[in-house]
């Protein structure tokens, strides 16, 4: 829930930039109510913290003072061909506490792990997943892009129920990384959560999409879920290069990012109900973890990759963290 002084402000603030666009105060207050009724009536609560518990620190993989999760980014690209079944089985070998996989869809709608909208950059095919059948990527080899292609030659594409058993057999917590596709993701991942129930207890869908967490808890509320955010994503690349030339779009999309991350901190994670905020390391410091613990939410950084960072979060902050190795500092992946 959020503090008393939270909600102060929030709808303080609510009000004074529609009374400044209306200058009408009865048409401010009845908008300003209409906002509270909205939140109080579709919102979703959080599952019970002793499950997320589980899920987020489960006995298995943690470590550090603070038992802090470490999951392998894609499944631990760096140490394996990236949302592979080789991955999942060397980010277990390794000693990951579970593993954050990408969720897509082939031609023919069979859910598949893959983070790209293209298989041109991991694989020896080309081509947009969207035209491609599973029988076309079963053909193609996952590990041709890797840096380590010839001890992982032939690796597949996999299916997300062959993902998914793997992780259980491995006892391997699931971080479910929905792109898009929200009706698509949540019907498939309902289905698999009903047929593998002890995921309820060893798995979170995290997206950087709030409509998709919303459409997640509006078919599953016992779901654990989780938000994914950058600050300023819409106007600047992973590594801060502005995304687009015009100076007036640049600035235009820079204030976007502005309303979009107060929305995130404000508004989006109590719709949603969710119980984890994923968040790219640059951004996480021991007031923004209280932030966040006040409201009954965990942080989650993500891409940590190297041994001094991997320290700081594990003996200082003992926040979880995803990392695209296990093994050895390496560039992140945005």
């Amino acid at each position: 829930m959020l503090q008393l002084g939270d909600e102060v402000t929030m709808y303080s603030l609510v009000f004074v930039v529609v009374l400044l666009g209306t200058r009408s105060p009865v048409w401010t207050a009845a908008i300003t109510a209409s906002f509270y009724l909205f939140l109080a009536v579709f919102r979703f609560p959080q599952v019970p913290a002793n499950r997320v518990r589980q899920v987020l620190h489960p006995i298995r993989g943690t470590t550090g003072s603070g038992k802090v999760s470490v999951v392998a980014h894609r499944g631990g690209g760096h140490d394996a061909p990236e949302n592979t079944l080789a991955a999942i089985q060397e980010a277990s070998k390794n000693g990951a506490t579970g593993v954050e996989l990408d969720l897509e869809f082939s031609a023919d709608g069979v859910p598949i792990l893959m983070h790209d909208e293209t298989v041109d950059r991991t694989t020896n095919g080309s081509g947009p997943l969207s035209q491609m059948r599973l029988s076309e990527l079963h053909k193609l080899d996952a590990a041709a892009k890797h840096r380590l292609r010839d001890k992982f030659a032939g690796a597949k594409i996999p299916t997300l129920e062959e993902a998914v058993e793997e992780c259980i057999k491995l006892q391997l917590t699931i971080y479910f990384d929905v792109k898009g596709h929200p009706d698509e993701a949540a019907a498939a991942l309902k289905d698999m959560y009903k047929k593998h129930p002890v995921l309820y207890n060893s798995s979170i869908v995290c997206s950087f999409e709030p409509k998709v967490i919303y459409r997640m808890r509006q078919s599953d509320p016992d779901v654990v879920t989780a938000l994914t955010h950058r600050p300023w994503s819409l106007s600047r690349f992973g590594d801060g290069a502005p995304r687009f030339p015009s100076l007036w779009k640049q600035h235009w999309m820079m204030l976007m990012d502005i309303i979009l991350d107060w929305a995130h901190h404000h508004v989006l994670w109590k719709l949603c109900g969710v119980s984890a905020f994923l968040i790219q390391k640059n951004f996480v410091s021991p007031e923004y973890v209280q932030f966040w613990a006040q409201r009954g939410v965990e942080v989650v950084a993500w891409t940590v990759n190297t041994n001094v960072e991997k320290e700081y979060y594990q003996e200082l902050l003992k926040v979880n963290y995803i990392t695209d190795s296990l093994v050895e500092d390496c560039e992140p992946h945005y």
